[in-house]
C-alpha cells in the first residue's frame, strides 16, 4: 500500500478559506493531497475528526502520529512557521501584526459577500453591494503601490485576498456590479493576484461553472439582473 503524503487539505469546491491554504502550500512548494468533502452530506470521517463541521482541515502526519488542525488562519500560520521557501510574513512584528490586521478584515469581506451572492431580492442585493464597495474603497489607501499588498512581495494577505477577487471574476461576467469602480489600485491589484499560478490553481477548472450552479440554486439577484 502506498504511503500517504505528510500533508492533506481537507477542501470543497468553492470554499475561499481552503483557497487561502491551498495558495499558501504552492507558494512553499510543499508537497500534499487534497481530499473533496460533499458539505451538504458529510461523511462520518469528516464529521468524526473536524470539530466545527466546516473545512479546510489539515492532516498532518510524523512518524507514526497524526494530527487534525482546523480552521484556515491556524493552517496557513503552521505551515508559515513550520515549512521553508517563500517567507509569506514580515519578518518586522509590527508590521507582521499589521498583516494579520488586514487578514481579519479580508474575513469580514467573505462575510458581506455571502450576503451578496444569496441575496434573492434588490434591497438586499444593494445594501451588500454598497458594504463591499465601502470595505474596498477602505483597503484602497493600504496599498504599498504593488503588484501585491506588501509591494514586490507576495504575502499571506495576497493569500487571502486571491479567493476573495475570484468571485468577482464570476460575478463579472454575469453583471456589471461596479464593486470595484472607485478603487483602482484594488482593480490593479486584483489583476496581479489572478495572474499568479498558485491563485489560480487553488481551484480546479470547473470553479466557475460550479458558482454558477451556487448561484442558481439559491434564486440570487445578480442572476435577476442578468436575466433583465
Amino acid at each position: 500500500m502506498a504511503k500517504k503524503p505528510a500533508l492533506t487539505l481537507v477542501s470543497h469546491h468553492l470554499c475561499p478559506y481552503v483557497q487561502r491554504a491551498a495558495i499558501v502550500l504552492a507558494e512553499k512548494g510543499v508537497a500534499f493531497e487534497r481530499e473533496y468533502v460533499d458539505l451538504a452530506h458529510k461523511p462520518d470521517w469528516f464529521r468524526a475528526v473536524s470539530p466545527l463541521g466546516k473545512v479546510p482541515l489539515l492532516i498532518v502526519r510524523e512518524a507514526d502520529s497524526e494530527a487534525v488542525l482546523f480552521e484556515s488562519s491556524v493552517i496557513c500560520e503552521y505551515l508559515e512557521e513550520t515549512q521553508p521557501g517563500l517567507r509569506l510574513h514580515p519578518a518586522d512584528p509590527l508590521e507582521r501584526a499589521r498583516h494579520r490586521s488586514w487578514i481579519e478584515f479580508g474575513s469580514s469581506i467573505l462575510i458581506d459577500l455571502w450576503g451578496f451572492e444569496t441575496a434573492k431580492d434588490a434591497e438586499i442585493f444593494e445594501v451588500k453591494r454598497q458594504a463591499l464597495k465601502e470595505k474596498f474603497v477602505r483597503f484602497e489607501n493600504e496599498l504599498s503601490g504593488g503588484p501585491y499588498f506588501d509591494g514586490e512581495r507576495f504575502s499571506l494577505v495576497d493569500a487571502v485576498f486571491g479567493p476573495i477577487f475570484r468571485y468577482f471574476d464570476v460575478f463579472d461576467a454575469v453583471a456589471d456590479t461596479r464593486v470595484f469602480a472607485d478603487t483602482p489600485g484594488v482593480r490593479t491589484w486584483r489583476n496581479f493576484l489572478a495572474a499568479r499560478l498558485s491563485v489560480k490553481n487553488a481551484v480546479l477548472p470547473d470553479y466557475g461553472e460550479r458558482l454558477h450552479d451556487f448561484l442558481f440554486r439559491h434564486d440570487a439577484y445578480l442572476l435577476k439582473i442578468a436575466s433583465g
